[in-house]
């Protein structure tokens, strides 16, 4: 598995100050993707636990409130257990921290049967669609994807919309 980018203060993908990192490949290809370069499965540089540990330290900062977990496609076969494996290990150092995760793959098709899912607190899914596309969408590209309650979703067995607009402190 690999990783593109990590970004240690990102305040674009998720609410507040966050942690964010993009992973390598992606088998969509969105039209007008926002991140083509993470296409490439052998493109970006090897994920392990250095790649964790790192990530964990700096969101060690008090005014870091999450983890944002992009792609690529972090949910792909290919990435899914290292994601799970940052996503379980983030949860279990910063328990009050929130855990956002960008998929193309849908989670009542596709993903829930997921152990990943049990580590994530909002999960943005459904490829990007540029002829749906509206700038003025909170934390999505386009009108056909969804903000998810994970565990909200978990507990009922059907998905719940994320609908929270506060920032975290």
């Amino acid at each position: 598995m690999r990783y593109n980018k990590i970004r240690k203060m990102d305040i674009s993908n998720g609410p507040g100050v966050r942690v964010s990192i993009f992973m390598q490949g992606c088998v969509f290809n969105c039209f007008n993707c926002f991140n083509p370069e993470t296409h490439d499965f052998k493109g970006g540089k090897e994920f392990d636990d250095i790649v964790i540990d790192k990530v964990i330290d700096l969101a060690s900062k008090d005014y870091i409130v999450g983890l944002s977990i992009l792609g690529g496609e972090p949910m792909h076969p290919n990435n899914i257990e290292g994601t799970m494996r940052l996503a379980k290990r983030f949860k279990a150092t910063y328990p009050d921290k929130t855990v956002w995760v960008w998929t193309g793959f849908l989670m009542d098709r596709d993903l829930m049967d997921k152990e990943a899912l049990k580590y994530i607190d909002v999960l943005v899914d459904g490829q990007y669609k540029d002829e749906l596309r509206n700038p003025m969408l909170k934390y999505k590209g386009s009108t056909n994807q969804r903000v998810i309650d994970v565990q909200a979703s978990l507990k009922k067995q059907e998905i719940v919309i994320y609908d929270k607009d506060e920032v975290p402190v």
